[in-house]
């Protein structure tokens, strides 16, 4: 599955100094710089190199600075990565290729041009946001059969846990949840009902997320503006 290429690629940019989540924005990974604006690199995996994969990069490349494709290395040698069209293509469009072997290591086949110009301004600061909200690296990259965790998720849960006991009135979970008012008015997963007004309980489907998703104790989670997903 492609979720096992996510943590060699991971690891990789790591070293090259980003701190890397998975599956943010609808990309399998990104990673930021320390920088202030940070450079942006977005990683897109496959398990072949494939058409798929180059398109998927071009309808990011918009919003990052650097693009990696990366895909399972083949067992004989005679993949795409061996391929001087499909490197070529990769070069010309500013891409990086990562090669990934059975064993876990990564090679670098094709290093992406130098940091582009960024197109799309907007999308980009979403990712920056999303990423940083988003606490610690829930996701693997490369999911696709199960709920991702997005910032505003986390903070769902966190409503959820701090209610498990019993009802919550909105000035007790703002102090620490300060999106708390807008999660449980817009009550986008049904996790929520109100019992009377500023005071809310929890439903049948939000103690069944609590199993299924344990939450820590509820930490201050703030960072703007969060999007349901």
């Amino acid at each position: 599955m492609e979720t096992a290429l996510y943590l060699p690629v991971k690891r990789f940019l790591e070293k090259l100094g980003f701190t890397v989540k998975g599956e943010v924005g609808g990309c399998d990974l990104v990673g930021l710089s320390g920088d202030d604006p940070p450079v942006v690199v977005i990683g897109e995996l496959k398990l072949t190199f494939n058409l798929e994969l180059v398109l998927q990069a071009v309808d990011r490349a918009g919003a990052c600075d650097e693009v990696w494709l990366a895909a399972k290395m083949s067992a004989r040698g005679k993949g795409r990565e061996s391929d001087a069209r499909y490197r070529n293509l990769c070069r010309r469009l500013g891409f990086g290729m990562l090669g990934v072997t059975g064993s876990g290591q990564v090679e670098v086949i094709v290093r992406p041009a130098t940091t582009a110009p960024r197109r799309n301004p907007k999308k980009r600061s979403r990712l920056v946001a999303e990423h940083n909200k988003r606490k610690g690296d829930p996701t693997l990259g490369g999911s696709t059969r199960s709920p991702i965790m997005t910032a505003y998720r986390q903070q769902a849960l966190a409503c959820a846990s701090a209610m498990a006991l019993g009802p919550r009135k909105l000035r007790e979970l703002r102090p620490d949840i300060p999106d708390a008012p807008k999660i449980l008015q817009h009550n986008v997963y049904g996790w929520f009902d109100r019992a009377e007004r500023g005071v809310y309980v929890l439903t049948d489907a939000g103690r069944a997320a609590l199993k299924r998703w344990p939450q820590q104790p509820v930490e201050v989670i703030d960072a703007g503006e969060l999007a349901p997903v």
